[in-house]
């Protein structure tokens, strides 16, 4: 499959098309002149924390550079290098390497058009009728729908969700996990 889309017109121009706020950092140090998604800071789970289980991470058997969704404690299971919790908001920060995505799912659009444009690595979303959903399907090297019974660490959803792969070694991992059948 062709994991390049071809820019959308239709669309509002996206939050990352301008250069990364200025003095903006990975988790760690506080983000300066960062744009705020979120009119107050996360300071507990809200409804669209749903945390992708250490088990699927053992058989995708990767590493990432960067977790551009995190919840705001740091990964609880993902191995990465790098993270970005809401308080440095994933989407006004560049994105490098091999990312995991498992974004807010009510309001997956952003996140997605971000990371089909990023083109490397594996994200977690719901499944639906959507524009970016089309283009997953369209430009993905790989896509797997997960059991209806899967539970994230918060516990079942009632939405399809699916592991989308951007690149041959993603793609590969995915195949290779024995998680499920991979289209």
């Amino acid at each position: 499959m062709n994991h390049k889309p071809e820019p959308d017109t239709t669309l509002d121009p996206a939050p990352w098309s301008a250069s990364p706020p200025r003095g903006a950092q990975l988790h760690g140090g506080a983000p300066t002149e960062q744009l705020q998604m979120f009119a107050t800071p996360q300071t507990t789970r809200t409804t669209d924390d749903y945390w992708t289980p250490a088990w699927l991470f053992d058989a995708l058997g990767l590493t990432f550079d960067l977790d551009v969704a995190c919840p705001p404690e740091g990964p609880p299971h993902t191995p990465c290098k790098a993270f970005y919790t809401q308080a440095d908001n994933g989407l006004t920060q560049p994105w490098y390497g091999r990312v995991w995505m498992n974004p807010p799912f009510s309001n997956t659009n952003p996140w997605a058009q971000k990371f089909a444009h990023h083109a490397n690595g594996l994200a977690l979303t719901v499944v639906g009728k959507s524009k970016w959903c089309d283009t997953f399907f369209a430009t993905a090297d790989a896509m797997l729908l997960l059991p209806q019974s899967m539970k994230f660490d918060q516990g079942g959803i009632f939405l399809p969700t699916a592991l989308w792969a951007y690149g041959k070694d993603n793609a590969d991992a995915l195949r290779n996990s024995k998680i499920g059948r991979v289209r």
